[in-house]
C-alpha cells in the first residue's frame, strides 16, 4: 500500500506577490462599468443661467427659468437698503 503524504503547501511572499498585483489590475478591466447609457436633456443643455449675489456677498448662478416663476418682493431697491440686506453698515 501507498501512503499519502499530508503536506501542507505554504505560501511565501513571494508566492502572494503575483496574486496581490492581479488584484491591483482588476480595476483596469472594466467590470465596474455602468449600464447606464441616458441622454442628458436637451432642455438642461440649452437652459440660460444667470449670476446673482447673495446676502453674504457671494455670486450665484441660478436658471433663467426659475427666476421667471420666482415671485418679486421688492422691484426697485435703494443702495442703502441693499447693503442692509447685505449686513454692512455704511
Amino acid at each position: 500500500m501507498k501512503q499519502q503524504s499530508n503536506k501542507q503547501t505554504k505560501i511565501s511572499r513571494r508566492g502572494i506577490l503575483p496574486i496581490f498585483g492581479g488584484a491591483l489590475l482588476l480595476p483596469f478591466l472594466g467590470f465596474g462599468k455602468s449600464t447606464n447609457n441616458k441622454k442628458p436633456n436637451l432642455e438642461d443643455e440649452n437652459e440660460a443661467y444667470q449670476t446673482l449675489l447673495k446676502p453674504d456677498g457671494s455670486t450665484v448662478k441660478v436658471k433663467v427659468s426659475t427666476l421667471q416663476k420666482s415671485k418679486i418682493v421688492e422691484k426697485n431697491i435703494s443702495n442703502k437698503s441693499l447693503l442692509n440686506w447685505l449686513g454692512r453698515k455704511l
